[in-house]
């Protein structure tokens, strides 16, 4: 793995407009998915009188506390579609945006530690290939392999029995993938404006017309909320509910190393996963708190319980120096799969409870999700992501393959 040269930024990216009184789309929330969503607006479907409203700064919340990994190996045929047609995408990126995202696919491992693990993860790749999605199972001298670090003995805790991996996945920088859609969307015609809170929504008739924010009401023909874990603040605003629970979720960072550890690697049931950043940190991302809460930073029995489980799989890090943690709101639904498509309210579309797969889901759900908004009906990849689902009981259950216990 070859380290990067970071190139030098323009002064600014995109424009500050002040805001209209009036967009065709309004999309609340200027994250990957937000930003994603109107570039492809404007890009696919000719809708460029668009405002992207964030009550903080561009890509400040959830985009900028993620652990950055890129992989489309779930379990079911229609989580599998939307994370693979995302992860096309993150293949051509930076063609698409004309700007280097620091794509890098390096492979991702996900370790079994049991005879359950086993069972569940060669069911995986199997129905990884049923679907054209690149898998393999690979025993424990093949983990050692591809990650010559990891401990592969049989005298720890949870003795690796192998994993499966994913050649085509990977990491990028989160930061610079915001500011390559956002560059493009502004220069498309889409207003960014950040330091915009909503305060509240103006519906009449059912119909929503218009948001309340802290610089003043602005009119809309459609309003599309893209805001992660405060989705149900928002979704009660305007009068429904969204079946997510909000968690902080754990992530660490460590000194700068030498470029030590080249694949990502994953493992639910010890629980913790690690990459190692383009510029030489270790990565690491552990389990929720399993209070609900926007707190966005770490808890300490967490962190302790991750870091006795990374050093376990990978000793050499028990000399590794702790530089920061923090903490993303992971928004989750009852079967760990997202919810984006219309919302109770007439011109009202959500997108929300992708709980920690919102990273790698930016370009394939920005795709669909503006695809919904431009036509205001599903496109193929989300049709089956509905709130209907938690009506009509055709759940979509990804709690084993989301990589984190819910």
């Amino acid at each position: 793995m070859n380290q990067r040269e970071l190139p030098e930024h323009p002064d600014f990216l995109w424009a500050n407009p002040e805001p209209k009184r009036s967009y065709d789309v309004i999309i609340v929330g200027a994250g990957g998915h937000g930003l994603a969503t109107a570039y492809y607006l404007a890009k696919h479907h000719g809708i460029t009188n668009v405002a992207v409203l964030e009550r903080g700064w561009i890509a400040g919340g959830n985009m900028a506390r993620n652990t950055t990994i890129i992989r489309s190996n779930y379990l079911w045929d229609e989580s599998a579609a939307i994370y693979e047609h995302s992860l096309k995408l993150w293949e051509g990126l930076e063609d698409e945006l004309g700007y280097d995202v620091f794509f890098s696919q390096r492979g991702v491992l996900n370790l079994a530690h049991t005879l359950q693990d086993v069972r569940d993860s060669v069911r995986r790749v199997e129905a990884n290939r049923l679907n054209g999605v690149d898998a393999e199972w690979v025993d424990p001298q093949q983990v050692k392999e591809l990650c010559p670090i990891i401990n592969i003995g049989d005298d720890i805790r949870y003795p690796v029995m192998g994993g499966t991996y994913q050649p085509r996945a990977g990491i990028a920088k989160h930061d610079w993938v915001a500011w390559g859609y956002a560059r493009r969307a502004s220069d498309l015609g889409v207003d960014i404006i950040q330091n915009c809170e909503v305060t509240g929504f103006v519906i009449d008739g059912g119909r929503v017309t218009g948001v309340e924010t802290s610089r003043g009401r602005i009119n809309a023909g459609k309003v599309a909320l893209c805001a992660a874990g405060h989705t149900s603040v928002l979704s009660e605003l305007a009068g429904f509910r969204v079946p997510i629970q909000s968690h902080p979720l754990q992530a660490l960072v460590s000194e700068l190393h030498e470029i030590i550890h080249p694949t990502v690697v994953m493992s639910n049931h010890v629980h913790v996963y690690v990459s190692q950043a383009h510029k030489g940190e270790l990565v690491m991302g552990a389990g929720i708190d399993s209070y609900n809460g926007y707190g966005q930073r770490g808890s300490f029995h967490v962190i302790e319980h991750q870091m006795s489980a990374a050093v376990e799989l990978f000793p050499g890090f028990s000399r590794a120096h702790l530089l920061r943690t923090w903490a993303g709101i992971v928004d989750v639904t009852m079967d760990a799969s997202p919810v984006m498509g219309k919302s109770p309210v007439d011109g009202m579309y959500v997108n929300c409870g992708w709980g920690t797969g919102g990273f790698k889901a930016v370009p394939g759900a920005g795709f669909a999700y503006a695809h919904t908004i431009a036509t205001d009906e599903a496109h193929e990849l989300n049709r089956g992501f509905g709130l209907e689902r938690f009506v009509s009981g055709a759940l979509i259950d990804e709690h084993g393959a989301a990589a984190v216990a819910h």
